[in-house]
């Protein structure tokens, strides 16, 4: 069992040091090199996880699904809103979730498959839609398919906006915006009245998660 918590660990600290290099540098312009450097691991610790720089990539933008997510809701557009908010405030604090975002819109990243991202928020959202729309929550003429991918690309759209003007400092605000934008022509105004799509929204239910988690592994060098 050690063996395999070493691994465990030996498999973040890859993970962080490529998110970190990654952020920094963009995908084209990365090196396994400046990877193992940031990590301090061996090339075959490295390769023993990661054949190659797009499956650390790919680890990457697979690592912020490994958060833990908003916890079950009786209101489904609550649950939807908190899924945002909470995801908006990680890319303030979580060097992880900024570096999976920036691969995930990163035009230069040649040969590396972007869709995940984008695929895996859709379908969170469409889901929790759904609920939504089978409690009555929305209103009449909402398609769930539709509303989800207009969300998750006004969303992509006001964190890369963010992160050009303020580093992400804004990010609250803008989403709480598009939200107070988007919401009245998708949800039931009886149901809206009782949702809260406050700036501080997003730190109150990262709190929450943050109590809820099982500690995360440690990283050690391997």
């Amino acid at each position: 069992m050690a063996k395999q918590d070493r691994a465990v660990r030996t498999r973040q600290t890859i993970l962080s040091a490529a998110a970190k290099v990654f952020e920094e540098r963009g995908y084209q312009a990365s090196t396994i090199s400046e990877i193992l450097n940031a990590a301090g691991v061996t090339k075959g610790a490295l390769y023993f996880h990661f054949p190659s720089k797009e499956h650390l990539a790919q680890g990457v933008l697979a690592e912020q699904d490994q958060r833990g997510p908003v916890a079950d809701r009786p209101c489904k557009v609550q649950q939807l809103v908190d899924t945002m908010v909470l995801h908006a405030y990680r890319l303030q604090s979580d060097p992880m979730v900024r570096a999976g975002v920036r691969l995930s819109l990163d035009q230069q990243a040649q040969g590396l498959d972007r869709t995940g991202p984008f695929t895996r928020w859709t379908d969170v959202g469409l889901e929790l839609l759904e609920k939504a729309q089978a409690q009555g929550e929305l209103l009449p003429h909402v398609l769930p398919a539709e509303t989800a991918d207009v969300l998750v690309g006004c969303f992509a759209g006001i964190q890369a906006m963010s992160e050009t003007l303020s580093g992400y400092q804004d990010l609250p605000r803008r989403v709480s915006a598009l939200l107070r934008h988007v919401l009245p022509s998708v949800v039931v105004p009886s149901v809206l009245a009782a949702v809260d799509i406050t700036q501080g929204r997003g730190a109150a239910v990262y709190a929450e998660v943050q109590h809820l988690a099982p500690p995360a592994p440690q990283a050690a060098v391997s």
